[in-house]
């Protein structure tokens, strides 16, 4: 291998290992806001059941307000799980991307 490709095989991994690394952070940017959202909107459904139960006239109507609140509690927790599965798919295809282009070089020169 000469001097010339020696540099480019060195350029070629340091661009991949940035472009990898600028898809992680990128990635795991909006995995985080996302994920801070999601604490934010449980937090606020929380105090609001519980505002809802302090107030209940009748232990039927705090059972009532109690399943209500698990019901929506549960539903927004499998949607964020999915949402999160989806976030970090994506944050594995784009980290991916930059070698799987260096492979596909790679193998086209031999």
């Amino acid at each position: 291998m000469s001097t010339e490709e020696m540099h480019n095989f060195g350029k070629d991994g340091i661009d991949i290992a940035l472009h990898s690394f600028g898809a992680w952070t990128k990635s795991a940017q909006a995995i985080m806001v996302e994920l801070v959202d999601y604490s934010k909107k449980s937090v606020e459904d929380s105090a609001a059941a519980w505002e809802k139960l302090m107030g209940a006239k009748s232990l039927e109507k705090a059972v009532e307000i109690q399943a209500e609140y698990l019901r929506s509690s549960y539903g927004g927790l499998v949607a964020e799980a999915t949402k999160l599965g989806e976030l970090y798919g994506d944050l594995a295809k784009e980290a991916y991307k930059p070698f799987e282009s260096a492979a596909a070089k790679a193998a086209s020169a031999s």
